[in-house]
């Protein structure tokens, strides 16, 4: 008898604490600052009234009251009988714009749907929605961005209105699963990598690894952020007064396999190391080039294109590092692979090794 009184008094605790989140993701209502001092003075209004019997206060008590009344169910009727569907771009990448779009149904025959905002649990951005005839449907949009890659989870939206009169604030929420996946950045610089050989390089903090055979020579081209120096042609830097480099060509079906060691404590270095296996995707992206990613134990088989580095990048988008993590273990020789570590290893063809510190992030 003694363990069963508990645990019947939490299972009535928690069939409570379900109840008061049904009944208040229902509905919510709160004062806004002019609805507080509109109601104060009902109530200042009323007692003068009742203490006085003055029939001037009971008539404008009466009004107030009314006022009070058509305020609530009208905005009740503003966000009553309509559902939300939700677009979600597929992803984003940080620090771009993304564009929510939601299509809101009213579903009343007779009565609009005005002054509505849609918000998200986690977003700070809200939609708008002016007006929404009966029957009818009309879209609204939100814009945010994000300053960090990850898997941002949406579960709730929330209706909101204060019309018509501005008073309260009234809220219902509406459970709508979803996820927005944020890309990291392609764009870092970095340098040329060429596992299998000595040359050494730095970004971040350090880089080691080597300068692989770079084929037949093919063209000029003009000089890039991360492009090897000692690639440029002089004379023709000269004379055309920029930069230009050589380009030589290469073996197309050659794989680069990336490997990302997840082997260090989160942070702003984790991000950068991120943000530079990113960039080398994306670089043999525009390259042409077969690429493959190994991040802690997850495996990406190589591949090529857009949509190879859209899996690359989703991958990314949810990778988590932790000092217990596995090594990298590519399926094939770690000397043909680029490792881009924290902390370094010392058995892969070329080593970049990252830094937090913006300062250091250079190709040497």
């Amino acid at each position: 008898m003694s363990d069963a009184a508990p645990a019947r008094a939490w299972r009535v605790v928690a069939r409570l604490r379900d109840t008061w989140r049904r009944v208040r993701a229902w509905r919510r209502i709160q004062f806004t600052a002019g609805g507080l001092i509109f109601t104060v003075g009902a109530f200042a209004v009323g007692f003068a009234a009742m203490n006085t019997g003055n029939n001037l206060l009971y008539l404008l008590l009466g009004a107030m009251l009314g006022f009070i009344a058509v305020s609530g169910w009208l905005s009740e009727q503003a966000i009553r009988a309509v559902t939300i569907e939700r677009q979600v771009p597929r992803s984003v990448t940080v620090g771009q714009d993304m564009r929510i779009v939601y299509t809101v149904h009213n579903h009343k025959t007779r009565l609009p749907s005005m002054a509505v905002e849609v918000s998200e649990e986690g977003l700070p951005e809200r939609a708008f929605v002016a007006h929404v005839p009966p029957s009818e449907t009309v879209q609204a949009r939100s814009t945010n961005s994000f300053v960090r890659r990850g898997i941002y989870p949406l579960r709730t939206l929330t209706l909101s209105t204060s019309f018509p009169f501005g008073l309260f604030l009234k809220e219902r929420d509406i459970r709508l699963d979803g996820e927005v996946v944020v890309w990291p950045r392609t764009d870092r610089p970095v340098p040329e990598p060429s596992p299998g050989g000595g040359r050494v390089s730095r970004l971040g903090v350090s880089a080691k690894g080597a300068s692989a055979h770079r084929g037949e020579y093919r063209s000029l081209r003009e000089y890039r952020v991360g492009d090897d120096p000692r690639d440029i042609h002089w004379r023709s830097s000269a004379r055309l007064k920029a930069p230009v480099l050589r380009e030589y060509e290469r073996d197309g079906a050659e794989t680069r396999w990336i490997c990302l060691d997840t082997r260090s404590e989160p942070g702003d270095a984790a991000e950068v190391a991120v943000e530079v296996a990113a960039a080398l995707a994306n670089r043999a992206a525009l390259e042409h080039r077969p690429f493959a990613l190994v991040a802690g134990a997850t495996v990406v088989l190589p591949g090529e294109g857009a949509g190879q580095l859209e899996r690359v990048l989703d991958t990314l988008a949810r990778v988590d590092f932790e000092p217990t993590d596995p090594r990298p273990s590519p399926p094939i020789d770690p000397s043909l692979c680029v490792l881009v570590s924290v902390q370094g290893d010392g058995s892969f063809g070329e080593e970049i090794l990252v830094s937090a510190d913006p300062v250091q992030e250079s190709a040497a």
